[in-house]
């Protein structure tokens, strides 16, 4: 990896400060500005890192990838975004109302950076619990999945918040690659999927890279911190004071409420 001039971090601080304002208002821009635009995947993984610094604690980290042999990309979520199973999700960073259904893991123990990488067994060791989960899509860009990657990258890559359910017994025992979910708004069914994140079902791939690659990032990961592993329903658009739940066929279920109201 390259290291940024101190120019390029001067404008990508800009870029941070311009989201910033954008998510805190609740006032979407098209697109960042051309002076601002962050020119790679790094510069805007830079954009993330600094906007997170304005929310103090990080609660956990969103990991995905492409394809199931793809390299992971991650965000930081912060710990203030979470919320409790049920949760009412309110306020003016709450515009788009998008969710997704998801597994997360929860660690028990830290995983310190360190030279040595870690093997999926030490990874796993740290894991404590394994949820179903919800996670809140939001942005300050009008359209952030028809903007350009670079930009809805350093946005956060869209995090908007995280809900989880309660813990999976037996979560290893489930047959991720027959494993089927049902997301629904306001009781109808929106999604029906069967092992359809993009990422894949090796959960303990995505954890490794991140405990290992990632840690330039992360600086290592921290006992009780999330990390959520990749959409199975893709972004669902729901709408102001609706119920949105979701349940798969073993791993539980997980349910959020968005206010009528943004205040």
């Amino acid at each position: 990896m390259t290291e940024l001039s101190a120019a390029r971090e001067n404008v990508l601080f800009r870029t941070a400060d311009f989201l910033l304002d954008h998510r805190r208002t609740g006032e979407p821009v098209a697109d960042i500005p051309e002076e601002l635009l962050p020119l790679s995947e790094q510069e805007a993984f830079f954009v993330q890192d600094t906007m997170m610094r304005a929310y103090d604690e990080i609660g956990g980290w969103k990991i995905g990838a492409r394809s199931p042999d793809g390299t992971p990309f991650f965000a930081p979520m912060p710990a203030q975004w979470m919320g409790a199973n049920g949760t009412l999700f309110r306020g003016p960073m709450h515009r788009l109302h998008g969710v997704e259904a998801e597994i997360a893991f929860q660690l028990k123990s830290d995983l310190p950076k360190r030279s040595e990488p870690y093997t999926r067994d030490e990874v796993l060791s740290a894991i404590g619990s394994c949820h179903s989960a919800i996670e809140v899509i939001e942005s300050a860009l009008l359209e952030p999945l028809s903007a350009p990657r670079e930009s809805m990258m350093a946005d956060m890559q869209m995090h908007g918040g995280f809900v989880a359910g309660p813990a999976i017994p037996n979560w290893q025992d489930i047959d991720w690659q027959k494993e089927g979910v049902h997301l629904m708004v306001d009781g109808s069914v929106r999604v029906e999927n069967v092992a359809s994140n993009p990422g894949g079902t090796d959960f303990l791939r995505l954890l490794t890279y991140l405990a290992n690659e990632g840690s330039h990032r992360t600086g290592g990961l921290r006992a009780e911190q999330w990390i959520t592993t990749g959409s199975w329903t893709g972004v669902t658009w729901a709408t102001p004071s609706a119920q949105v739940s979701v349940e798969f066929d073993h791993a539980g279920s997980v349910s959020l409420q968005f206010a009528a109201q943004p205040f």
